[in-house]
């Protein structure tokens, strides 16, 4: 019968080692099972799980790996695998799995731990962790510093609610952001994007300031923040503040979206996506004036907004056309993903505010961006710290990625 071995191998790394591992391996006719390795600090940790062939004998091939690691000063370690372990983890092997990214500008072991106790209380074995951002030197620390780390994880998750609650409260008590989701085989071909316009791709509320220049800034600001708290129906609130607007010159328009900021991070997040044949979109229940000015920046394909109705040059504070709101959102979402032969799960969706619920809910992945409580609560993923750019991390996007694509301009 053959013979199953774990062989782990730790200590300092070296060019050329697992080729000098797996040569000696293969002198001897052994199969690899399973093979994984991670390399921290200049410090190697290779495990393989071999098989040795019933006419072979095991202790040539060890004693061969034993002088191999002496002579690259290497730990070389073995342990037996009995045929039934070896069959039961070969059943297990189809567990459901699961994403679990843990962003923020310092990562702290407190911060790991709570984590990694949340999946173990829940069953959830962590079988991989990937940094995904740079090394951040502690001489010269970069301007903003960032740090992500990525967690794969497996097991039978009974209450997907009660986990999702404790890693939020986790995210609000500690100061980091925590995204969780199944890793299935659309989160490694998801093609789409959606964005909300206002508090996400620009630093305003765009109705807020049309408000300032007609002087009713505050009444309007009032009704704003209890709807995207979700406290006010969207529509009512939007017919509103919009009626507050009536008798505003056309031209106030240029000059508010003169002043309009950018979020951070918004540039690099579509100009990567688009770099890498992604569909980006515009859904917001903003003005498509200012959403039709992001279109022509940053290359979005698809934009929708509301349309102010003006009269001899100066808004009558009624809209034209369907009022987009929260369900409209999740509507076009859908739409836009049949347009482009994408299923639902293959979305992802960013917004902020209540009104960007129904969309975030139908995403394959919904990303509460600086949003309210009451998103953040409801959202897959959230990114508060950072800027917008942190949703490349939350895709699996990592800092070498970006630099080396960077390097090959």
């Amino acid at each position: 019968m053959s013979e199953i071995i774990l062989v782990n191998i730790t200590g300092k790394d070296r060019t050329g080692l697992v080729a000098r591992i797996t040569g000696a391996l293969a002198e001897h006719g052994v199969n690899v099972l399973d093979i994984g390795q991670a390399v921290i600090h200049d410090y190697i940790s290779l495990g393989l799980l071999i098989e040795i062939p019933e006419a072979q004998q095991s202790s040539p091939v060890l004693k061969d790996l034993l002088f191999i690691g002496h002579e690259l000063g290497v730990e070389v370690r073995f342990r037996p695998t009995t045929l039934s372990d070896y069959e039961r983890w070969v059943d297990e092997q189809g567990k459901p799995r699961y994403i679990i990214t843990l962003l923020g500008r310092k990562l702290s072991a407190a911060q790991i731990s709570c984590v990694a106790a949340v999946c173990a209380a829940h069953q959830l074995n962590i079988d991989v962790i990937t940094r995904l951002t740079g090394r951040i030197s502690l001489v010269n620390p970069t301007r903003t510093p960032r740090a992500c780390v990525q967690m794969a994880a497996s097991g039978w998750l009974v209450d997907e609610a009660t986990m999702r609650g404790q890693l939020l409260q986790i995210s609000t008590e500690m100061g980091i952001d925590i995204a969780f989701h199944a890793d299935d085989i659309y989160r490694r071909n998801r093609r789409l994007v959606v964005f909300d316009m206002d508090s996400t791709l620009i630093q305003a509320e765009v109705i807020d300031e049309l408000a300032k220049e007609a002087g009713v800034g505050d009444e309007v600001a009032a009704i704003t923040a209890a709807a995207m708290r979700g406290e006010m129906d969207f529509r009512e609130s939007l017919t509103r503040r919009v009626a507050l607007l009536a008798g505003l010159p056309e031209e106030t328009l240029a000059r508010v979206a003169a002043r309009l900021r950018l979020t951070e991070g918004a540039e690099l997040v579509t100009s990567t996506l688009k770099r890498l044949g992604y569909k980006i979109g515009i859904l917001s229940g903003g003005f498509d004036y200012f959403g039709r000015r992001l279109q022509e920046q940053l290359g979005f394909d698809y934009m929708y907004a509301n349309r102010l109705e003006i009269v001899d040059g100066k808004l009558t504070g009624r809209l034209v056309g369907e009022i987009i709101d929260g369900p409209r959102k999740a509507e076009l979402l859908r739409q836009i993903a049949a347009a482009e032969g994408l299923r639902l799960e293959q979305t992802i969706a960013v917004g902020d505010g209540a009104n960007d619920l129904p969309m975030l809910s139908v995403a394959g992945l919904g990303v509460a961006f600086h949003a309210k409580p009451v998103v953040r609560r409801q959202a897959d993923g959230a990114i508060s710290d950072l800027g917008l750019d942190g949703l490349l991390y939350l895709i699996g996007i990592r800092d070498r990625d970006l630099e080396a694509k960077v390097s090959s301009l």
